[in-house]
């Protein structure tokens, strides 16, 4: 008779690999075998886990249909099964899981899109907080703005791409065909922020210094090295309009 630790790992592995052998025959069958009754867990888990990427991943599911989706979502699964209960977490690893999918080697452009897609859902799901009080900023000695090192909201994120994953993304979510059909491949690479703002989810084109130098901003680097990231932009004005956006929640001095 196993360990109670032991008929545990093998209903894991039932539930993530199919492997039911193991812990089948102590399963109770009372009508239906045990393999039988393990298939049913298992296909509602595949489901539920299906349906949680389908709902991080929307425009994915569209670019590549149902059936492709659902194979696609089934070995990722199986390769990177949750680590919590909490599915709308779930499938961070997508992205890069479709950069290697042999099967979407001729849809190039669907990491980069699947990648804002998770920057979008974790906008999306990110904690409420209150942007910087710009008057605490004021009582710094100018001595110390180098080291001034802000702490960004926790709804933005930061997202590249080689191709124009948001006009894209927009356009697959628009489901018009005109506007599909005017995506120009050619037009990235794309440097994206994207944050959430009172009227929802925004998604914003940056230069690549613009966005390099943002990105080292809300990495908490001291505002000195960010300005040394990026030397070919006005940082005063840039960060004037991050602060205006109520980017960043707080600062420290580094």
């Amino acid at each position: 008779m196993p360990t109670l630790l032991e008929l545990q790992r093998a209903v894991y592995r039932g539930l993530v690999a199919g492997e039911h052998g193991p812990c089948a025959a102590h399963v109770v069958a009372d009508g239906i075998a045990g393999e039988g009754r393990l298939s049913v867990y298992r296909n509602t888990f595949i489901a539920n886990l299906t349906t949680a990427l389908r709902l991080v991943y929307p425009a994915i599911h569209r670019l590549v249909g149902a059936p492709f989706f659902e194979s696609a979502a089934r070995l990722f699964i199986e390769a990177q099964p949750p680590q919590s209960a909490w599915l709308d977490e779930y499938g961070g690893g997508f992205p890069e899981f479709l950069a290697g999918f042999a099967p979407a080697a001729s849809l190039p452009y669907l990491p980069g899109v699947a990648r804002l897609e998770r920057a979008v859902n974790t906008s999306l799901h990110a904690a409420d907080a209150a942007p910087l009080d710009l008057s605490r900023l004021a009582s710094i000695d100018p001595a110390d703005h180098d080291h001034i090192a802000f702490v960004p909201h926790p709804s933005v994120g930061f997202v590249t791409a080689d191709y124009p994953a948001d006009a894209i993304w927009r356009a697959v979510l628009s489901q018009v065909d005109a506007a599909i059909a005017a995506v120009d491949l050619a037009a990235g690479p794309a440097w994206l922020l994207v944050e959430r703002c009172a009227t929802g989810i925004e998604v914003m084109r940056l230069t690549e210094p613009e966005w390099r130098f943002a990105a080292e901003l809300c990495t908490s680097r001291p505002l000195q090295e960010a300005i040394e990231a990026a030397p070919e932009i006005d940082a005063a004005s840039v960060l004037a309009g991050h602060l205006a956006a109520g980017r960043f929640i707080r600062f420290e001095l580094r």
